[in-house]
């Protein structure tokens, strides 16, 4: 998707145990009350998952990940922004308790159309909906995906709203500015039906996912090379966290 290995660190998180050795010393400073107000938390309660003590810590963890690293901004969706309000409110509160400012204050971004992604059915695209349309999917399996979007029952002469439109917002992170603007006009004036709709998204999509499909397919063929990868990137991860944990260790006197 663009990534380039030899400018961006690829790990393995269990490669990793400085990430855990972090979650724990901010665990330290975390208040409970923080952690009972995460949405996600709340969520899975409210659905009848059992919690767990890793549930209910994985805030703490995603910070570990985030604030490791001196990380600056973070790309997240709407529902990932509280997560990282979070990891700034457990880094300021590390900061206060040691007296100085030894984690850095990462922030949030997201582009205005890709904060939220939404799906087949018109909710939050996620696996646990089951509504979601894989990025690496064939050709014809794309189609098939795209033909099942959820649309109202307007008939094809009827304008539509391009603005409540689960199609048309997919669209726009597909599409150039000006065959947004070109459907959003179709939209407006009537006369095109929903299989039209899909069929210019299907297109759009197809256009820009299948060079990513294809290096995927490439890298598939060879794992011994993503391996390669991630125990290059394991090991450089490896080393900018060891020098971390050194600082923060000093810094609490563990060391």
């Amino acid at each position: 998707c663009g990534l380039d290995p030899a400018r961006t660190v690829f790990f393995r998180q269990s490669d990793v145990p400085e990430v855990h050795e972090l979650a724990w010393l901010l665990s330290i400073v975390t208040p409970v009350g923080l952690l009972e107000r995460c949405h996600s938390y709340k969520d899975k309660l409210a659905r009848g998952i059992a919690p767990s003590h890793a549930l209910f810590a994985y805030p703490v963890l995603m910070a570990a990940d985030i604030l490791l690293f001196d990380t600056d901004l973070v790309p997240v969706g709407n529902d990932q922004f509280q997560h990282v309000e979070m990891a700034v409110d457990i880094a300021q509160s590390f900061n206060f308790t040691y007296g100085q400012e030894c984690l850095r204050l990462p922030q949030p971004v997201a582009t205005e159309h890709s904060k939220t992604l939404l799906g087949l059915d018109g909710r939050k695209m996620s696996k646990s909906y089951g509504n979601t349309i894989p990025m690496f999917a064939s050709e014809k399996e794309l189609r098939k995906l795209v033909m099942r979007i959820v649309t109202n029952s307007q008939g094809v002469e009827e304008p539509k709203d391009p603005e409540t439109c689960t199609v048309f917002a997919l669209y726009r992170n597909f599409a150039s500015p000006e065959q947004v603007e070109s459907l959003r006009q179709r939209y407006l004036a009537g006369g095109m039906g929903w299989g039209h709709a899909k069929q210019e998204l299907f297109e759009v999509m197809n256009v820009a996912l299948t060079p990513l499909r294809e290096r995927y397919l490439e890298l598939m063929s060879e794992p011994e090379k993503i391996t390669a990868i991630l125990e290059a990137g394991s090991a450089k991860a490896r080393e900018l966290a060891a020098a971390k944990i050194r600082q923060l260790r000093s810094v609490i006197g563990m060391d």
